[in-house]
């Protein structure tokens, strides 16, 4: 039974015009770092009726741009309804409903007898962006599917990096911040209970990280931050003997070994295939499903699950093929064991809690690694893991193996997240230093830690730190992008001025 800490506080969403993401660190470490089950009260499914199964999210994202009057910090989306001419613009009211349509879809085929399942990922920027336009109206659809008990099964949250961080690239001393953001933010707006029940999340672009001290960092923020699993690419972890998975169809063990010979592990969930929406949009992996059977699992016989994610608002198909495509294969489980036997949707930590009930253990699972880490190891001795031997392999690797790289691996390989945006990553990185160095020795004094992260000068200061991390300054290529990261850079610097 899911119990939460006694008098937690009521979150303001929007405190001086900002996203509430700083200030209750401790109330939201007390309310996510618990064991309890989410679904195994509230399932209506039994794994011995079931053959295999499939778990989808819909991933959304709009990034905060510095381009509303006067140069305020907008949503992308705000920009695009202002701007109707420019590009895809004209995209922009379909976007908004993309945001808004999963709450009416659910209670829709519930009402009808489905049984339907959906994981959602939203940006940080976007939960912003929505409310500084006004559109309570999405928010409270949301809300709907979120707080409703009635559709508790059948959704599930996702956490993510708050600002659409990709991991690799991210300082090493925010990784946590932007996880702990997010959480924050999002029991501001759903509530505490909403947020106790996220455990499972969704790295923006499935970009997972492979240098060994980056990996280290990040799996330790989630399970710090109450996270058991996350999503992962296929194609962006190998065995650990540096081969493709043979088991793609059942949760694996991210192994984290970072570079002073630490080990740490989470459970992963196997995200199959490339970057195409149409996979999710044409409910695919149901269909992939259907070709798949039962599995052992240490001393258990589980349903093999296909996990997959998409954007959910990106491209025709997602658009306007979804809908239709959503609701038919829920329908067409009715129809073939009631949509509780043979071939079913999960929710991934539905999935988890249900096989564990039935006896398998996170050491039962096939174990993996993020790509191209076995050429580290098999150069490093195991008695051996110390810094120096770590980075003179990695040296080794670069200069003699021209496949290898620590630049990460996501879902959208043919793009790299670092080459060609030193102008960039560079004032990134800067304006992250001098963050912390403004800030850190402020936060050692654990009684203080709080007074500081509620002030608003600091709430300032994290923000326009988070926001230059959104992967979109580097994805849409050198111009106005790179421009409004250098603008963002050049407030952040300035809010350095202020006092803590």
């Amino acid at each position: 039974m899911l119990k939460l800490p006694d008098n937690l506080p009521i979150l303001p969403e929007i405190i001086d015009g900002l996203p509430n993401i700083s200030g209750w660190e401790t109330e939201v470490l007390s309310v996510v770092n618990h064991d309890a089950p989410v679904f195994l009260a509230k399932t209506n499914l039994s794994l011995e009726d079931i053959n295999a199964g499939f778990a989808i999210a819909l991933h959304m994202h709009q990034p905060t741009i510095p381009a509303g009057y006067d140069g305020g910090l907008i949503s992308n989306l705000q920009y695009m309804f202002e701007h109707q001419g420019e590009g895809d613009n004209h995209n922009a009211g379909p976007f908004a409903y993309c945001y808004s349509r999963i709450g009416d879809f659910i209670p829709e085929l519930v009402s009808q007898g489905c049984n339907p399942r959906v994981m959602l990922d939203y940006s940080g920027n976007l939960f912003w962006g929505l409310r500084q336009m006004g559109r309570s109206d999405i928010i409270d659809n949301l809300k709907r599917i979120t707080c409703d008990p009635t559709y508790q099964p059948y959704v599930e949250w996702l956490g993510t990096m708050w600002s659409h961080a990709v991991i690799p690239s991210t300082p090493i001393a925010d990784i946590k911040l932007q996880i702990l953001a997010w959480q924050q933010h999002f029991a501001a707006i759903f509530g505490w209970e909403a947020l106790a029940r996220v455990k499972g999340f969704s790295p923006p672009e499935m970009h997972l990280p492979n240098h060994p001290d980056t990996l280290f960092a990040f799996v330790k923020a989630l399970k710090e931050c109450g996270y058991r699993w996350l999503l992962v690419q296929e194609h962006t972890v190998e065995t650990i003997n540096g081969q493709p998975l043979s088991y793609k169809h059942l949760p694996h063990r991210l192994i984290a070994r970072n570079s002073q010979g630490e080990t740490i592990s989470i459970t992963a969930l196997i995200k199959t295939q490339g970057s195409d929406t149409k996979l999710v949009a044409q409910m695919q992996p149901y269909y992939e499903a259907k070709t798949l059977s039962k599995q052992q699992l240490g001393a258990a016989l589980v349903p093999s699950i296909v996990s997959q994610i998409g954007d959910g608002e990106n491209g025709g198909v997602m658009m306007n093929e979804f809908p239709s495509a959503f609701k038919q294969a829920w329908w067409d489980m009715v129809n073939h064991g009631g949509g509780k036997t043979g071939v079913v949707g999960f929710c991934g930590t539905e999935y988890l809690e249900l096989i564990t009930d039935a006896g398998c253990k996170p050491k039962d699972y096939p174990t993996c690694q993020p790509i191209g880490q076995h050429y580290i190891w098999e150069r490093v001795a195991p008695e051996n893991i110390q810094p120096e031997a770590v980075e003179n392999a990695i040296l080794e690797l670069k200069q003699t193996n021209p496949h290898f790289h620590l630049d990460g691996a996501s879902w959208t390989n043919h793009i790299s997240w670092v080459k060609g945006y030193e102008n960039v990553l560079s004032p990134m990185y800067e304006l992250s230093s001098l963050f912390h160095d403004k800030v850190d020795k402020l936060l050692i004094n654990s009684t203080t830690a709080e007074s500081i992260t509620k002030q608003a000068s600091y709430r300032q200061l994290l923000l326009h730190n988070l926001l230059l991390q959104t992967s979109c300054f580097r994805y849409w290529g050198q111009g106005t992008w790179t421009d409004y990261a250098r603008e963002i850079y050049q407030r952040g610097e300035n809010s350095l001025q202020g006092t803590l």
